[in-house]
C-alpha cells in the first residue's frame, strides 16, 4: 500500500470504477477493517483484501473477498442506477461482471 488506510476513505473494486462504499473502522490489533458497502451493510475484511491505497481511495483485492462480500457487491448502486451491471468478480482485473 502506498498510503495508509483511514476511516472515511472511499472503497473501490477497480481504479476508474464507481465507489462501492467507505471504510468505517480500522482494527489494527487484528489486522482487519470494517467497510460499509452501499446497499449491503458493514463487513469486516482482512487487511490482505486491500490491493492498494492511493489518492485517498482504497482499492480491494477482489479475489480475496469472502463470498458474502461478493454477493453484496452485486448491486451496490441499485438505488441510484437500477440498471447497474455490477456482480460477481473477475479476479484478473478486479472489476465486477455479470
Amino acid at each position: 500500500m502506498s498510503e495508509q488506510l483511514e476511516v472515511g476513505q472511499m472503497v473501490f473494486v477497480a481504479d476508474g470504477e464507481l465507489g462501492i462504499g467507505a471504510v468505517r473502522e480500522i482494527r489494527e490489533a487484528s489486522s482487519e477493517f470494517v467497510v460499509n458497502i452501499q446497499n449491503g451493510g458493514d463487513f469486516v475484511l482482512p487487511m490482505s483484501a486491500v490491493k492498494e491505497v492511493h489518492f485517498g481511495k482504497v482499492v480491494l483485492q477482489v479475489d480475496r473477498l469472502p463470498d458474502d462480500v461478493r454477493s453484496a457487491l452485486r448491486h451496490p448502486h441499485d438505488a441510484e442506477i437500477p440498471t447497474s451491471t455490477y456482480s460477481a468478480t473477475d479476479p484478473d482485473d478486479g472489476t465486477l461482471k455479470e
